[in-house]
């Protein structure tokens, strides 16, 4: 019986006592409890706190010598490697078959222990008060979501503000250090401006090493980065997340909230798509102890934020490689294709998500970025030329296999491919194939596939002809529309009169 039922049901003893039956043992009989539960009722409104006895535990005293000898040991072994009370209890069942206890007296004696041996640290935590724009917070950490129905661990990134509770999460496929700035830069645009603090954890991508204290030596990179958008940083004491206890409160929320389910998206750029509604809805809730919503407060603290910089620092790991005779250069731990001439150096640019390849102040490709090692990442429209001269060896070609398991090759690519080997012979007829490739560099993907649907459809199997349907829209001209040409009546003269002149003509005819 908890102490609210216990509470009222005193005062229905003594009122019955009181107004009703009179006696101790009749308003017992009436109410079906013990007299000295009556007579307890009937002294104090109030009941008395039981008392706890402690039972001696005969089971468990034959573990008793192992698990302190266990807990002893933790004592020196690190912080991340020492016995929870499961792993104690499954090890009592191993290595002392005959000690048969329950897994609940095991945790309680092994809670009460570590107490005891300071392996458990209650500590009293001193709360804190924030200026508008003077603090956010910066963590990451893991969770799934379906990409185009395949489950995926992704790495999100999360800064919130201390001062209003606003947050900002993204999702990566890998927690790189150019993921890590890309985010900082979104989030920074996603608040309208820069917090002058930023509190991280000592994340490898801005620490390079911990010395003793709060010294750290940083990444050049995060130095840059930082001076170029003018915010500090401060770093946590090792193991001691709660020095960083509200980006911590935020993402046990926002996995609460909004990553159970488990997301569902079409890609990286949807699931992000969600990820930034998902922060714009949490503006709407009102933390404990508040009395304005966090978007109303971020309203107030967007003002004191530091202004965004004029442009973006330069996010990307800059090399310099050398293009090799399969017409590709190693970026990283993969290669990745360009169209330029083997021997030629390109400047390579790694982004979170992208590799760009520039060559003479342009770009010359562009590639999704793989995390895999020792990959080949190809674009087929980059061996087009090359094709031209060897159309043989398109058909079993790498770039080819990589296009068709993108998607980018549909059926009727293939049907008019036959049928322009069939009608123009297999070389000729692959390099009218080659030729039509061509076009979608400049019509796109998806009118290049119409045009030669419409063509098949037509019976129509000559490159030439998906060419002029491309560009039958290019060679229609616009009928114009018909004009009221009334106001210019006003312009108008009258035609001159020709009769003195004819006079002169026949005078001449009659000399």
């Amino acid at each position: 019986m908890d102490w609210r039922a216990k509470v009222e049901l005193f005062e229905q003893i003594r009122r019955e006592y009181e107004f009703g039956v009179g006696t101790i043992v009749g308003v017992a009989k009436k109410l079906g409890v013990h007299r000295r539960m009556v007579r307890e009722a009937i002294g104090n409104a109030v009941p008395k706190s039981r008392k706890r006895t402690e039972r001696p535990r005969w089971k468990l005293s034959t573990a008793v010598e192992f698990i302190d000898a266990v807990l002893e040991a933790d004592r020196k072994a690190p912080r991340k490697q020492r016995h929870t009370a499961h792993r104690i209890w499954a090890r009592i069942q191993s290595e002392l078959p005959d000690c048969k206890i329950a897994e609940r007296t095991v945790r309680e004696y092994v809670h009460d222990r570590k107490v005891a041996l300071g392996l458990i640290v209650r500590e009293t935590h001193v709360p804190q008060s924030y200026g508008w724009g003077v603090e956010a917070q910066v963590d990451w950490y893991e969770s799934y979501a379906d990409l185009a129905g395949e489950r995926i661990k992704l790495q999100v990134f999360a800064m919130r503000s201390m001062a209003s509770g606003a947050a900002f999460h993204r999702a990566y496929l890998h927690a790189t250090q150019q993921a890590f700035l890309e985010a900082h830069e979104l989030a920074f645009a996603y608040f309208g401006g820069v917090f002058r603090k930023l509190r991280y954890d000592n994340l490898t991508s801005a620490v390079k090493r911990i010395f003793r204290g709060a010294r750290r030596e940083e990444t050049a990179r995060f130095i840059a980065f930082r001076s170029h958008w003018r915010f500090e940083a401060e770093f946590c004491t090792p193991a001691e997340p709660q020095e960083k206890g509200g980006i911590e409160g935020e993402v046990g929320y926002f996995r609460r909230n909004h990553w159970a389910p488990v997301p569902q998206a079409v890609d990286m750029a949807d699931l992000n798509r969600q990820l930034k509604e998902a922060c714009r809805q949490d503006e709407h809730r009102v933390i404990a102890g508040r009395e304005q919503s966090v978007g109303a407060d971020f309203v107030i603290e967007r003002d004191h934020l530091l202004a965004l910089a004029a442009e973006g620092a330069d996010l990307a790991q800059t090399s310099f490689p050398t293009v090799n005779c399969l017409g590709c250069v190693k970026v990283l731990t993969n290669a990745y294709s360009v169209p330029l001439a083997a021997g030629t150096n390109v400047q390579a640019k790694a982004y979170a998500s992208t590799i760009e390849l520039w060559h003479e102040g342009r770009c010359v490709a562009r590639h999704e970025r793989c995390y895999r090692r020792q990959q080949q990442v190809l674009d087929l429209e980059h061996y087009l030329d090359v094709l031209s001269r060897k159309p043989g060896a398109l058909a079993g070609s790498k770039p080819l296999e990589q296009r068709r398991q993108a998607g980018l090759c549909p059926p009727s690519f293939d049907r008019i491919w036959q049928a322009l080997i069939e009608r123009h012979g297999k070389q000729n007829g692959t390099r009218q194939m080659i030729d039509l490739l061509k076009l979608s560099h400049k019509h796109g993907q998806l009118r290049l596939q119409e045009a030669i649907e419409s063509a098949l459809a037509n019976h129509c199997y000559d490159a030439a002809a998906v060419q002029h349907l491309l560009s039958a829209e290019e060679l229609r001209h616009k009928s114009c529309e018909p004009m009221d040409v009334g106001g210019l009546e006003h312009y108008v003269r009258p035609l001159p009169t020709m009769q003195e002149y004819d006079q002169l003509l026949g005078m001449g005819a009659a000399q």
